[in-house]
């Protein structure tokens, strides 16, 4: 009899085992909750436990209890850092407790980069703050010795790096090198540029740099979050038509210009300039300015529509128009 109570003990723990092994492992190796990233700010003094509530809080994993073991038997727990941490949803449970153990993400200044913001504007607001020489900043970016996947059909250009310096809030420490930022920055592009955005990009019979070109430029022309798909439908519209093949995009004269200007000057369109939407078709021959993400899914899942122009209405909302009659109206009434 007691043999029997035994085995019989011995199979519900061996079952126990089994499914707290299969959700731990589960969870660990395949990944957690599925979605887009999640940025935290993880405070100095947060224990390990507040740390796992705050990751179970934001629906970047599952299992508290699971993440805990992974986190405690590969001994992250004892090293967490603070500061900002940018964490995609579905990384392995081990994946996210070694990152949350990376020195540079000790606590340190809080550097904002707005969304839309240019490589020059990125590097000024850097060295302003005394985390980066600026010289040896465009250095760095220039030998874009970086390994990164999205880095690779890159033409060659003025400034490579321009719109993967992803736009975010980050923790940055004076020990940090410049090559350091710029790879922190570049890594916080590579975890929110998804897997599923390369194969979309490929379907479209686009690159990931034309992508990123696109989203700049979307991003630049509306902040809008309603406008973002159907300023992409007007650009895809030009990008594929015979009539119009000319983004006529005002941001990349901007970009050529280095300054913001309410209305371009005939003499401003007629810069001779790869940049230059006005004067050459297509896109340009890289991106203006570092796209929010919202852009970027703009950019690769365009509104259907069969609009071509359009122009800032008085509400501060955009109008769009088919013909270039409706659009020569459409600016008229805004400018009233």
């Amino acid at each position: 009899m007691k043999k029997i109570i035994l085995w019989v003990l011995v199979g519900v723990l061996a079952v126990c085992v089994c499914v707290f092994g299969s959700i731990a492992v589960d969870d660990a190796i395949n990944g957690n909750v599925k979605g887009d990233a999640v940025s935290l700010d993880i405070k100095p003094g947060t224990s390990a436990k507040a740390i796992s509530t705050l990751l179970k809080n934001n629906n970047v994993i599952k299992f508290k209890f699971a993440f805990e073991a992974v986190a405690k038997l590969g001994g992250y727990d004892k090293n967490y850092k603070f500061g900002a941490i940018t964490v995609e949803k579905g990384m392995g449970y081990k994946e996210i407790a070694s990152l949350l153990t990376e020195p540079n993400r000790d606590a340190g200044l809080k550097i904002t980069i707005p969304e839309g913001f240019e490589f020059r504007q990125i590097a000024q607001r850097l060295a302003d703050a005394g985390l980066v020489d600026i010289d040896v900043f465009y250095a760095e970016a220039k030998k874009s010795n970086f390994d990164y996947k999205f880095l690779s059909d890159i033409p060659v250009r003025e400034n490579e790096l321009e719109g993967y310096l992803y736009p975010d809030t980050y923790f940055l420490n004076d020990n940090m090198s410049e090559h350091d930022i710029l790879n922190l920055m570049l890594k916080t592009f590579d975890i929110k540029f998804k897997e599923e955005y390369y194969t979309r990009a490929s379907e479209l019979g686009m690159s990931v740099d034309e992508i990123v070109t696109l989203a700049s430029i979307i991003e630049r022309e509306t902040s809008n979050d309603d406008e973002r798909a159907m300023v992409s439908g007007v650009f895809h519209n030009r990008l594929k038509s015979t009539t119009m093949p000319y983004l006529q995009s005002c941001a990349t004269v901007e970009y050529l210009l280095k300054e913001r200007k309410s209305v371009l000057s005939v003499k401003d369109t007629k810069i001779d300039s790869p940049y230059n939407t006005y004067k050459y078709k297509g896109l340009p021959i890289g991106p203006i300015a570092s796209p929010s993400i919202d852009s970027v899914e703009a950019a690769l899942y365009p509104q259907e529509h069969e609009y071509l122009f359009f122009t800032l209405g008085k509400d501060g909302k955009h109008v769009f128009s088919k013909t270039y009659e409706e659009h020569l109206a459409a600016t008229k009434e805004a400018r009233k």
